[in-house]
């Protein structure tokens, strides 16, 4: 492992620099003055972050040996298992010592087994998903949950908080996944209530705008309301890739993985998994997940 000489540091990995993975990169290396060392398999993404001082890497597992801290932003569970485990993977040639922070969203099961197949190789590993909006990416303001142990934690957080305006120790590893799981959950079903409130209120002839206004001033109010709400359903303006309906997809699918691996059901979660399915079916897959506000107006 090399060290960074302008500070004695090991060099900080990054692989995935996709809509958020991009920001948080650019806000960690920015903040911490240390060397970045980035790989995607998109060659534009890296050379985006190039220009912004960050070294590429073509393979991911030369730049596991070289870093000592390596983050992680992928699409999903398949992607992060592949680049851990899979054929040329990480953990068959990571360097005892080597820590890796995960902030993808990834199934709750599949994080610790990982976890568990790392550890045996003398390698930390910590859950860290993200949420809130691309905007808060770029500015910096997520908000980070983190399954591992507390010297762990008490470790990366100072690289996350460059990243974030909260970062919150969520208990052991898989438990950061567990509070994702569980937000998007939480969501995606609100959204569902709000489109059918915005199909209903119209339908009865009240101005959509003026419904969700009015609903923010009471106890209907919420983030999504606001946000999802007001910034996207009101104007009809779903943008391509920021949160598609695909990935929202994959998301409540790990809620309902973790569901049925505890014996629970969960019908507001498996209606939400409907709605978004018939969205995507429709042709809006990569469209902002609250698209779905349009298939319930046809139904």
């Amino acid at each position: 492992m090399s060290t960074d000489p302008a500070n004695g540091q090991a060099p900080i990995g990054f692989i995935g620099l996709g809509v958020m993975g991009a920001p948080i990169c650019r806000n960690i290396m920015t903040g911490s003055g240390r060397t970045m060392l980035v790989h995607d398999i998109g060659a534009e993404r890296v050379q985006r972050l190039a220009e912004k001082g960050a070294r590429p890497v073509a393979d991911p597992a030369a730049l596991a040996a070289d870093c000592g801290t390596l983050f992680l932003s992928l699409p999903g569970g398949p992607e992060v298992e592949a680049v851990l485990t899979g054929p040329g993977g990480i953990a068959a040639s990571a360097r005892p010592g080597l820590t890796i922070v995960d902030l993808s969203t990834t199934p709750v099961g599949l994080t610790r087994r990982l976890a568990a197949e790392l550890a045996e190789r003398d390698v930390r590993f910590a859950d860290a998903p993200v949420a809130r909006t691309r905007a808060a990416a770029e500015a910096g303001t997520l908000s980070i949950m983190v399954g591992g142990a507390p010297e762990l934690f008490a470790a990366i957080r100072p690289l996350l908080a460059l990243a974030a305006s909260e970062v919150t120790h969520c208990g052991p590893v898989g438990c950061g996944q567990v509070a994702k799981i569980m937000n998007n959950m939480v969501l995606f079903q609100t959204v569902v209530a709000l489109s059918e409130a915005l199909a209903l209120g119209e339908a009865a002839g009240m101005d959509r705008a003026l419904l969700f206004e009015t609903l923010s001033k009471g106890s209907a109010d919420s983030f999504a309301l606001r946000n999802h709400g007001m910034k996207a359903m009101i104007p009809d303006s779903f943008p391509l890739d920021a949160f598609p309906t695909d990935y929202a997809r994959k998301d409540i699918s790990y809620a309902l993985e973790l569901a049925r691996e505890l014996g629970f059901e969960a019908p507001g979660a498996t209606l939400a998994e409907q709605r978004l399915a018939e969205t995507s079916a429709a042709g809006y897959g990569r469209e902002y997940f609250p698209v779905m506000a349009r298939t319930v107006r046809q139904r």
